[in-house]
């Protein structure tokens, strides 16, 4: 089935979906609130413009947004020209950011107010994984939204899932940062542990990768941790502290405990600190190797 998609955001992931949907033959219109960027992708990909979110929502079969943080949702969905004044009756919109599930509520409601139904759609995977269509997508909301909107996450996606009500898919793409990060900075210190300890540091990854603890993650950021300084930056620390800010909130307005969590987010501080804003999540090796 062949549908016509806005997408609002054309940051890193939104440009990669944008690709992905036309080549599985999709039409598609992009906005972003900077305007070269969605020039630059739309020329690239032969995606149409639109001059608002409203825009790109209001003649779109399904919209999605893929955003840097809360306020970004926020500004795009419900400021002048947003993405609500753009919605209709029976139309899905796919949030498909890293946030709040609270944020995902409040902007589902004003969704709701305009007769159209929002599913939060966040996603577990990097750029490469995008490009590939093979995404692991966590959705909250209502099934029969979910199912109008299949066609697009089919699209980006080899697995999905229907996690619960609306915030549910936020709630666990939360949960599973956690463990992403936990894995990140787990990899980060046995790696120095070793070549501190005097092991060579591809020797020391050849078994991380072949052993027990050889998570997807561990696999496809191999490169990134043992050749820090030719690497490609994925997903930066800025953004791993971001997650982890929203991870501890969660946890504190649930009453969970996040010990790790709390641990992992003064490791990332201190290397925010020490200069190492802008550089990938696995750049937490380098540091502890000073």
């Amino acid at each position: 089935m062949t549908l016509r998609v806005g997408v609002l955001g054309t940051g890193n992931m939104g440009s990669a979906m944008v690709g992905t949907l036309r080549r599985a033959g999709h039409e598609v219109v992009v906005w972003t609130r900077t305007a070269t960027k969605a020039q630059a992708i739309a020329a690239a990909t032969g995606a149409e413009l639109a001059t608002s979110a409203a825009g790109a929502v209001k003649g779109s079969d399904v919209a999605l947004s893929s955003l840097a943080d809360d306020k970004a949702v926020l500004d795009v969905y419900l400021g002048e020209g947003g993405a609500v004044e753009g919605a209709r009756r029976g139309q899905v919109l796919l949030e498909m950011s890293t946030i709040a599930p609270d944020t995902v509520r409040r902007v589902g409601r004003a969704v709701e107010d305009r007769g159209a139904m929002l599913v939060d759609a966040p996603v577990s995977g990097s750029v490469p994984t995008v490009e590939r269509g093979e995404l692991t997508i966590m959705v909250g909301g209502e099934g029969a939204a979910l199912e109008r909107a299949r066609p697009v996450l089919e699209a980006l996606a080899t697995r999905i899932f229907h996690v619960g009500d609306l915030g549910a898919g936020a709630t666990v793409k939360l949960a599973v940062n956690a463990l992403v990060h936990a894995i990140d900075v787990g990899v980060s210190e046995a790696l120095v542990l070793a070549e501190k300890a005097g092991v060579e540091r591809t020797a020391a990854y050849d078994v991380f990768a072949a052993g027990a603890a050889a998570a997807p993650f561990v696999l496809y950021k191999r490169d990134a941790f043992e050749h820090p300084e030719t690497a490609k930056l994925t997903f930066t620390l800025d953004l791993m502290a971001k997650d982890l800010d929203l991870i501890l909130g969660l946890a504190r307005e649930v009453g969970a405990r996040m010990d790790q969590a709390t641990e992992n987010r003064r490791l990332v501080g201190e290397a925010l600190e020490e200069g190492f804003s802008g550089r990938d999540l696995s750049a937490i090796a380098e540091y502890l190797r000073r």
